[in-house]
């Protein structure tokens, strides 16, 4: 079976258009994006420019936070989380490429309450994908796929972004 991917610009808009009605429903001020390394973070800083909103995203590093660390090992590059805003009480807008297991949010919501009490944190995703292992569900998502268990998707970038399929490790 042949997965065709969809092309990447009209998810970027669906996406903004999407974050843009989420931003006015909660008060743009009371927000703030936040993208999870490495795809997330690529989307947050392209919904940021398309919004115009002022400074940058934050961008978290879950590394450290992943309950699977055992199956894969440590990421070669641990990045630095960058909260340039202060989170109490605002609506964060976590931002994250492919929705699958659910694992990946609850290490970036570990990572998020270490900075404070948000009021809320909405998730936007790119792509949304069946196979959840934890009860996380998005806000938004730009696009909803079905692949093989054997299947990853993966968001390449930053310049141009790009998606792609791959065969998972065993």
């Amino acid at each position: 079976m042949t997965t065709q991917l969809p092309d990447i610009e009209p998810l970027l808009a669906k996406l903004t258009e999407q974050v843009a009605t989420l931003l006015s429903a909660e008060g743009r001020e009371r927000c703030a994006l936040v993208g999870i390394h490495q795809g997330g973070a690529w989307l947050a800083g392209h919904l940021q420019e398309r919004l115009a909103l002022p400074g940058e995203p934050g961008a978290i590093d879950i590394a450290f936070y992943r309950d699977d660390l055992a199956r894969g090992g440590l990421q070669a590059e641990v990045r630095p989380t960058r909260m340039p805003i202060d989170i109490e009480d605002r609506v964060i807008v976590l931002v994250d490429d492919i929705l699958y297991t659910g694992r990946t949010i609850r290490a970036a919501l570990n990572e998020i309450f270490d900075y404070g009490r948000p009021a809320a944190v909405r998730l936007a995703v790119l792509l949304d994908r069946p196979g959840r292992e934890l009860p996380v569900q998005a806000d938004i998502a730009a696009h909803y796929i079905d692949l093989p268990a054997r299947q990853r998707i993966k968001l390449r970038g930053p310049d141009p972004l790009h998606l792609v399929i791959e065969e998972a490790r065993s």
